[in-house]
C-alpha cells in the first residue's frame, strides 16, 4: 500500500456537500425526470439500485405516483410504465444497456449518469448529465449521492439541512470505534433502507468487511440473532420504538446519529476508508472490482 491509498475516495468523498449543492440547483435538469403522477420504474446496479430504491420511496411517498425499483437485470420486461429512470454512473454497464436497447421506442428512458460520452447517452431519450460527480476510485461515494440529491430536489425537498449536516460530519471526527468492529449490520426504513444496502455494500467493497443490512423492522425477526459485543447494528434516520434497548441488551452497540441519513452515509464512507487504510487496503483500486461491470457477449 502506498501513502497515497485511498486518496481519490478521499477527495470524493470529502466533496459531497458541494455536488449536492451543485445537483440542487439543477432545476432544469430536474424538470426532464418523469412528472408527477406519471408510473415509472427506476433501474440501476450494484450502487446505483440502491440509490433507486431510496428515490423510488421518496417519489411515492411523497404522492408523485407509482414507483419501483429493480436491478437491470431484474426488470420485469412484460409490465408497462410511463417512463424509466435509469441510474448508472459510468454509462457502460452491460445490464443497463441491454435494456435500454430492448424498451427503445416501447418506453421513454431518462438516463442519469457521471460520464457524459458514455453509450447510453446515444441510446437513452433524455439525459441528465453529472460530470462533475463522476469520480476515479471505483468504490463510489460521490455520485451516488448526488444523484439522490438530484432526486430529493426533483420532489421539492430542501436540502439546506442534510448538506449543512454532511460539512459538519466532514469538519467533525469520528469516534475511532466505529471503524473496529468485528461486524456490522445497517438498517433502514422507507427510503433509508437503500442507504442501509449501499453502507453495507461500501463497507464490503472498500475494507472487505463483514456486512449485512436489513429493514429495521425485519432486523429482530432471525437478523438480531448476529448482534453480539464487538459488532455495530447501524440505524439510518428514525428507528422503531424499543430497537436500541433490544440491541444493547445483546451487548452490540447501536449507532444512530440525529442527523440526515444521507449525511450520514457521509460518515459511513469515512470510517469505510479509514478502515480500509488501516487494513493496508487501497479502497481506490478494491480487490476483484472495476469501476463498471462489462460483461462479454
Amino acid at each position: 500500500m502506498t501513502e497515497a491509498a485511498g486518496a481519490h475516495m478521499r477527495e470524493e468523498l470529502n466533496s459531497q456537500p458541494q455536488t449536492w449543492a451543485r445537483a440542487a440547483d439543477m432545476r432544469a435538469e430536474q424538470a426532464l425526470l418523469p412528472v408527477s403522477g406519471a408510473r415509472i420504474a427506476v433501474v440501476g446496479c450494484g450502487t446505483s439500485w440502491f440509490m433507486a430504491q431510496s428515490y423510488a420511496s421518496l417519489r411515492e411517498a411523497a404522492g408523485h405516483g407509482e414507483t419501483d425499483a429493480f436491478t437491470a437485470s431484474e426488470f420485469p420486461l412484460g409490465r408497462e410504465y410511463d417512463a424509466i429512470v435509469a441510474l448508472t454512473r459510468s454509462g457502460t454497464t452491460t445490464e443497463v444497456l441491454e435494456l435500454t436497447e430492448r424498451i427503445k421506442g416501447r418506453t421513454p428512458v431518462v438516463a442519469v449518469l457521471g460520464d457524459d460520452t458514455s453509450p447510453l447517452v446515444d441510446l437513452a431519450d433524455t439525459v441528465i448529465a453529472m460530470p462533475f460527480a463522476d469520480e476515479k476510485s471505483v468504490v463510489q461515494t460521490r455520485f451516488a449521492t448526488t444523484a439522490l440529491a438530484l432526486f430529493r430536489a426533483s420532489l421539492g425537498e430542501d436540502l439546506t439541512g442534510a448538506i449543512t449536516d454532511a460539512q459538519a460530519v466532514l469538519d467533525g471526527t469520528d469516534d475511532a470505534e466505529l471503524q473496529d468492529a468485528e461486524q456490522y449490520s445497517f438498517l433502514g426504513m422507507g427510503w433509508t433502507f437503500g442507504l442501509a444496502h449501499e453502507a453495507a455494500l461500501k463497507m464490503r467493497e472498500s475494507s472487505q468487511s463483514w456486512t449485512e443490512s436489513y429493514s429495521s423492522m425485519e432486523y429482530r425477526h432471525g437478523p438480531i440473532a448476529i448482534a453480539a459485543p464487538g459488532r455495530i447494528t447501524w440505524q439510518f434516520g428514525a428507528a422503531p420504538e424499543g430497537l436500541r434497548s433490544q440491541v444493547e441488551a445483546t451487548g452490540a452497540r447501536f449507532v444512530q446519529h440525529d442527523i440526515d441519513p444521507l449525511a450520514d452515509l457521509v460518515r459511513l464512507h469515512r470510517v469505510a476508508l479509514d478502515r480500509a487504510v488501516g487494513k493496508g487496503l487501497d479502497p481506490d483500486q478494491p480487490r476483484n472490482l472495476t469501476r463498471s461491470v462489462i460483461l462479454d457477449a
